[in-house]
């Protein structure tokens, strides 16, 4: 492979990894230190390679670090230790050299520990001024070491490997740490397929998880839907950085508010907290220090066009933003909008607070399940008790209520007494107009029959003379 093609391959994979230029440099070097050793290298050669990706070319060095000179003792036990074959008794010394290591460093807390000679990556200062004069502790010597021949297959397979495993690790870093830069902010994202109740979401260089109790009920995570989310979590594993994402996060609310307001991206108004139940409804609290600009005004725009935007971006939850006011009872009030508060009783002591409303008012100030004063109750992180007007009585009232309960219930026995006997002549009462109903229809029946009698028709005959005709007949 001549120089150019060398130079684009590392271009490339570049690009495609998203890796630095020089962490690849630093991989091919690794591999061909690595074929090195494997064709041509010595027992105690630290080999590193220089490799110029403008010419193609590349160096062998044997890299050590001149340290002091050492007891010829130490140098034999050092020699010793590192034959390949060793003994079960060698290993169990090895075990107790190691326990004393442990009980050395614990005993030498505080003080410096002594390097040990190292014949791979160390030189003694005798030595190294056997080859130059000048050296002194702790200077670096270079040594150039000549390249025999070409690299066997074994050697270029070995280098293969490294490059690939080197590779693969960098590209993971590489993510780990954009990634890791990125937690706590939202990003755009494209929902990939289900797994179960876990959705996957594509976010471009790596995939995503979003677990069920960071979802919204409401919403369809449709494969192929663009969507944005709240990176909560970025950690390592064995197969790579892992991120977590969020759609219910009371902070994603803020980010959005961040994105698309301006005023609250360059800081004239400020989000002092946040209450949220993904999926329903959220409550905002903004404030500002600038007379000229209502906080309000700005967050929901020229009809509502700015909390529009956020709203649908919500997928349809409602938004309610409130004005945040040092003043509690003030505050405590603006949280349980669109109620309207007639009187609020704060207990510094125990952080709760009784809200006063109007009857009509009080179903508005619960809310639906109690979703208005517990979202109320989480922004200003204050205890809310909802009471109506016509519900409060003073203490004295009650005290009295209290001394007159026998009196009630004498009362209350004399107005059952009272209802017995008005039952009972409402039931005389009944049993009288039964009776008088009974003696009418019989008189009915009575009158009837003389009608009848009288209708009866008449014999015929001569009728009987009156007196005056009976004198005028005898005159």
């Amino acid at each position: 492979m001549d120089q150019k093609s060398v130079a684009e391959a590392v271009e490339q994979i570049c690009d495609e990894k998203g890796i630095p230029l020089e962490s690849v440099i630093e991989t091919i070097e690794a591999a061909l230190a690595a074929a090195y050793r494997k064709d041509f290298g010595e027992k105690n050669q630290n080999i590193k390679v220089e490799f110029d990706l403008n010419t193609g070319k590349s160096k062998v060095f044997d890299v050590k670090t001149v340290v002091e000179d050492v007891p010829e003792e130490e140098l034999e036990e050092k020699e010793e230790k590192s034959t390949p074959i060793e003994t079960p008794v060698k290993k169990e010394g090895k075990k107790e050299e190691l326990k004393n290591k442990d009980e050395e460093t614990k005993e030498g807390e505080g003080e410096e520990e002594k390097k040990r000679f190292n014949p791979k990556t160390d030189i003694q200062l005798s030595d190294a001024q056997k080859v130059k004069k000048s050296y002194k502790i702790g200077d670096i010597i270079k040594t150039e070491l000549e390249i025999p021949g070409d690299f066997g297959r074994m050697a270029a397979q070995t280098a293969k490997q490294v490059i690939i495993q080197k590779l693969r690790e960098t590209e993971r870093e590489a993510l780990y740490d954009e990634f890791k830069n990125k937690e706590g902010e939202i990003i755009v994202g494209t929902v990939q397929r289900r797994e179960g109740r876990l959705v996957l979401v594509d976010l471009g260089r790596l995939t995503a998880l979003l677990p069920p109790e960071e979802q919204i009920d409401s919403e369809d995570y449709n494969p192929g839907s663009h969507l944005k989310v709240y990176i909560l979590s970025v950690t390592t594993t064995t197969k790579g950085p892992e991120v977590i994402v969020s759609r219910s996060h009371p902070e994603i609310v803020k980010k959005l508010f961040g994105l698309e307001i301006p005023e609250v991206a360059n800081g004239a108004v400020q989000i002092k907290s946040v209450a949220r139940e993904a999926g329903s409804r959220s409550k905002i609290a903004v404030w500002t220090d600038q007379e000229n600009i209502d906080p309000i005004g700005s967050c929901i725009g020229q009809r509502g066009a700015r909390i529009q935007t956020i709203i649908s971006e919500l997928k349809g939850e409602k938004v309610d933003i409130i004005k945040y006011s040092d003043d509690s009872a003030e505050f405590i009030a603006n949280a349980l909008s669109p109620a309207k508060i007639i009187n609020i009783k704060i207990n510094e002591d125990g952080r709760t607070a009784t809200a006063t409303v109007v009857e009509e008012q009080l179903s508005l100030a619960i809310g639906k399940a109690g979703q208005n004063v517990r979202l109320a109750a989480k922004l200003t992180g204050w205890k809310i008790d909802i009471v109506s007007e016509n519900s409060r009585k003073p203490a004295e009232n009650v005290d009295k209520e209290k001394e007159e309960e026998p009196t009630d219930k004498e009362n209350q026995e004399k107005v059952s007494s009272e209802e017995e006997t008005k039952k009972t002549e409402i039931k005389t009462k009944k049993e009288k107009k039964s009776t008088e109903d009974n003696s009418l229809a019989k008189a009915d029946e009575s009158q009837v029959d003389t009608t009848v009698k009288k209708e009866k028709p008449k014999k015929r005959g001569r009728p009987k003379k009156t007196q005056a005709e009976k004198e005028k007949n005898e005159e």
